[in-house]
């Protein structure tokens, strides 16, 4: 006998507040990174950490929206502790980590979300790992480029602009 439609409803909702979990604390993450990095005038490497924190923005409400849309209420714990004062060598391997445990964990999700009938949620999560495999990749590659070429790459960056230009956020939407 096939679990009820109430219980499958809750199995996805479960498994979206785990996502929506981790972004909170991928934002807190990535945020936290963005300004030591601007703070040591690394602009470029601070302005694409704050983008990538961004997405997660989107990722985060993209799981609350859902969540709201199938009954449940969207959570606000973050799923883990921030690391502070990270050198700025040691973050991308930090992050390639995160992102990595994110891909293994939405995959699992998604399973979860087929098995009990939602391919809607399933496909949300899909799409997610589609832009976390992007951010892994970005990761990656800047820490090849610093474990490489060390000092000489970095010294390149710095003094790099941060300014990510304007974003679509509440106050500009609101005048427009």
């Amino acid at each position: 006998m096939s679990a009820s439609r109430e219980t499958r409803k809750n199995n996805v909702i479960e498994v979206l507040n785990k996502a929506r979990s981790m972004e909170l604390y991928a934002i807190h993450q990535y945020m936290n990174q963005h300004y030591n990095l601007d703070d040591k005038d690394y602009g470029e490497l601070a302005a694409n950490m704050k983008l990538i924190a961004i997405d997660e923005m989107r990722h985060a409400e993209n799981f609350a929206e859902r969540i709201k849309e199938l009954g449940g209420e969207p959570t606000s714990a973050m799923e883990g502790k921030v690391t502070k004062g990270q050198a700025v060598k040691d973050i991308y391997p930090f992050d390639m980590e995160t992102e990595d445990g994110t891909i293994d964990a939405y995959n699992q999700f998604s399973k979860t979300c087929h098995e009990n009938g939602d391919i809607v949620s399933a496909r949300l999560i899909e799409r997610i790992i589609e832009e976390e495999q992007a951010h892994q990749t970005y990761f990656e590659n800047i820490a090849g480029h610093i474990a490489d070429l060390g000092d000489t790459y970095l010294s390149k960056i710095a003094g790099t602009p941060s300014s990510t230009g304007p974003s679509k956020g509440f106050v500009i939407k609101a005048a427009e």
